[in-house]
């Protein structure tokens, strides 16, 4: 596919346009457009002179995207819009005031005389000045409308050129320079909401600095990250952002990972820390290796996935989308009908009944319908990925509104991922502290899981540990070394067992710590047991409340999905709340796990972290990775990714996805309603063109602002 950037395409009524000019040369279906970047996708097969001269016919202009981005906007382009419908503005008050000073205000507001089917006589200074008005107010309007009659695609471009031209006709010049300059305005402050929305997504990329300080031998250099290799060693001041990311290796700071993770507080980095690109460095200076290039950072990944989400359309675009393709020729009929049946079947009169057709054209306008919804999508979109949430699609933002049932996966989801020291349970006349001393002597160079665990526990306890001599390592069955002149082994049940040292009363400690799902390692000598280090994958702090939160949430089911055994899985499940347990299974398995689920519950959201949850992620009807912890395959496949571990992320994206439709749907009521209304006065002889076309741009205005809210939806489930 290649990108080309579309000057003038800021609603879903420009992207049918460009489908219909498109037509000829390449197939609509296989078009791409994200709105909000202004960029729309075409197979690369296709002639870029011929896609450039199509999107040429609409009035808008295409130009090949190029790996700098688009060139910054001339003046005209970034406030033309805007000075014009000041222009008009200023067209209809001058108007206004000479009609009004000339002719009395009765006659300038229209009170008078079209309603015993007269014309006004409005004198040519005013005349003059409503003319700059409609002019300046439909200079941007006039062409699309023509290429939308040409066409037979009927759009508001073509509603309010009608509208405006019926009223000059009837010489209602007030009524034609107050819908144009309306009009103008609310063209001018949609662009300004899509720009807002559009400049949410782009503060993403302005997160990363423009610089990263690299050493070279022994000075720093400041050089653009995207030239900076794995490995390269770079220094980061106070108050400055991480240009990459990285290991910490030098130096030690507390760093702000919000714009990254969306944790709200700090997060203490030390050498051998990871760091991402985009986060803010406190009040230390630290030197930090780097990891990955900068085109695939987690806040290069971010941007990038943000950026396809915002083509993928949600169900509530489409449906929006299908509606304005059936309502706006309704709007036609409506208003030709209510035109000509009245005068021809009744001998009404024909001027008021003309009026009140041009009073249905304006109100039937479908803006605040068609940018309503886009603008509250990606508002959301935005938000989330703003509180550690990226949600890679519009579609996917709507549907944990509807979940009733959630699959969590144990290992890294549920818990750490990595063993941890439970228990120490000395025997034989030994202490605590001596038995963990010993085991972390012999570990002390090892760099098995379990023997890291039992090294950091001893230092977190403040044990001393002194060095093992002699140290061997038996595969399959543990290690052996020296400690103090005194010879220590320490290893498995299966070990123990074959050095004939089990007794009945080790036997049950053993078993009793196999059935809480606990590793268990013995620590012993030559002719006793001196006692056990139990070792669990510590359950995360967060996921009991966070389990709780789902609840809370109105989710009916949370079940866990592990391939783990049933007695550490059921360990696992008593501690944080959950019931529904499903151990011992293979991926294959989850994956049907996943499909009954569905069945018995409805939409199943699935969240996990490693390369065998990626089926379940893919089958289910949402998938969630573990964006800190989790594998790259889990990320990729995913419909969602937590870029924190924090699992409370989980309800508040449902209830962010519940908000955000209970908005789209409140946009498409009060957008209706106020139609509703207007239709009615319209029958009545109750509604003016001006006060009509005030009334849809008020409702556009406000369905927009009420959309935007969702920029400012908080992080705290």
């Amino acid at each position: 596919m290649v990108q080309y950037l579309v000057k003038g395409m800021d609603c879903a009524n420009e992207v049918g346009a460009l489908r219909a000019a498109l037509a000829g040369v390449v197939s609509p279906d296989s078009l791409s457009f994200d709105v909000l970047a202004g960029v729309m996708e075409v197979p690369s097969a296709v002639d870029p002179e011929a896609v450039i001269a199509a999107v040429a016919t609409t009035g808008m202009r295409a130009s090949l995207s190029t790996e700098d981005g688009p060139s910054p906007p001339t003046w005209w382009e970034a406030h033309g819009q805007g000075a014009l419908a000041a222009l008009s503005g200023v067209g209809v008050a001058a108007g206004f005031a000479l009609h009004a000073g000339l002719r009395g205000f009765g006659e300038a507001i229209g009170s008078e005389g079209l309603a015993e089917g007269t014309v006004h006589s409005v004198p040519w200074p005013a005349v003059s000045a409503y003319a700059l008005a409609v002019g300046a107010g439909l200079s941007l309007v006039l062409p699309k409308a023509w290429r939308s009659l040409r066409s037979a695609r009927p759009d508001m471009n073509l509603l309010m050129t009608l509208a405006v031209a019926g009223a000059v006709g009837l010489g209602e010049w007030f009524e034609a320079a107050a819908v144009s300059s309306l009009f103008a305005l609310s063209l001018a402050l949609e662009a300004w909401s899509v720009g807002r929305a559009r400049r949410a997504v782009e503060k993403l990329l302005a997160l990363a600095p423009p610089k990263v300080r690299v050493r070279r031998g022994d000075e720093f250099e400041e050089v653009d990250p995207a030239g900076v290799p794995v490995g390269t060693v770079f220094n980061v001041r106070p108050g400055e952002r991480f240009g990459l990311d990285g290991v910490v290796v030098d130096g030690r700071t507390e760093v702000d990972q919000a714009p990254i993770t969306g944790e709200s507080q700090p997060v203490l980095k030390e050498p051998g820390s990871e760091v991402y690109a985009g986060t803010i460095n406190g009040n230390g200076s630290v030197d930090v290796e780097a990891t990955k290039v900068a085109s695939d950072t987690t806040l290069a990944q971010i941007v990038r996935m943000v950026g396809e989400a915002r083509k993928d359309r949600s169900d509530s675009e489409r449906w929006v989308e299908r509606f304005s393709k059936i309502y706006t020729p309704v709007v036609f009929a409506l208003a030709a009908a209510v035109w000509l049946i009245p005068p021809l079947a009744f001998g009404a009169n024909w001027q008021d009944w003309f009026y009140r057709a041009l009073v249905l054209l304006v109100i039937g306008c479908p803006c605040a319908l068609v940018i309503a919804t886009p603008v509250a999508v990606v508002s959301g979109l935005a938000a989330a990925a703003r509180n550690g949430v990226l949600v890679k699609g519009g579609q996917f933002l709507e549907v944990p509104a509807e979940l009733k049932v959630v699959a969590l996966d144990k290992t890294g989801t549920l818990t750490e991922g990595r063993p941890e020291v439970v228990e120490v349970i000395p025997s034989d006349g030994h202490s605590a502290d001596q038995l963990l001393a010993v085991a972390a002597a012999i570990e002390r160079q090892s760099e098995h899981p379990l023997a890291r665990a039992i090294v950091n526990h001893a230092q977190e306890a403040g044990v001393e540990v002194v060095a093992a001599e002699e140290v061997s390592i038996v595969p399959g069955k543990g290690a052996q070394g020296t400690v103090d002149g005194h010879e220590y082994w320490l290893g498995s049940h299966r070990w123990l067992e074959e050095r004939g040292q089990e007794t009945p009363a080790v036997h049950e400690v053993l078993e009793q710590q196999a059935a809480g799902g606990r590793s268990v390692v013995v620590v012993g000598r030559e002719k006793h047991v001196c006692g056990f280090l139990t070792l669990a994958d510590a359950v995360r702090a967060d996921a009991a409340k966070s389990v709780a939160a789902l609840s809370a949430a109105g989710i009916a089911s949370v079940t866990m999905l592990t391939g783990d055994n049933q007695e550490t899985a059921a360990a696992v499940a008593a501690a944080v709340g959950v019931t529904d347990v499903r151990a011992e299974l293979l991926p294959a398995d989850k994956v049907n796990a996943v499909v009954a689920l569905e069945e018995a519950y409805g939409p199943v959201a699935m969240i996990g972290d490693g390369v065998n949850d990626a089926p379940a992620l893919a089958r289910a009807s949402i998938g969630v990775a573990m964006g800190a912890m989790g594998t790259d395959v889990a990320v990729e496949t995913a419909d969602v990714a937590l870029m924190t571990d924090d699992l409370s992320k989980l309800a508040w994206l449902i209830t962010h996805s519940r908000r955000t439709i209970g908005i789209i749907r409140q946009n498409t009521v009060f957008a209706l309603a106020i139609k509703a209304v207007f239709v009615v006065l319209t029958f009545a002889g109750l509604a003016s063109l001006w006060a009509a076309i005030a009334a849809d741009m008020g409702a556009s205005l406000l369905v927009v602002f009420n959309a935007l809210r969702l920029l400012n939806d908080g992080g705290a489930a």
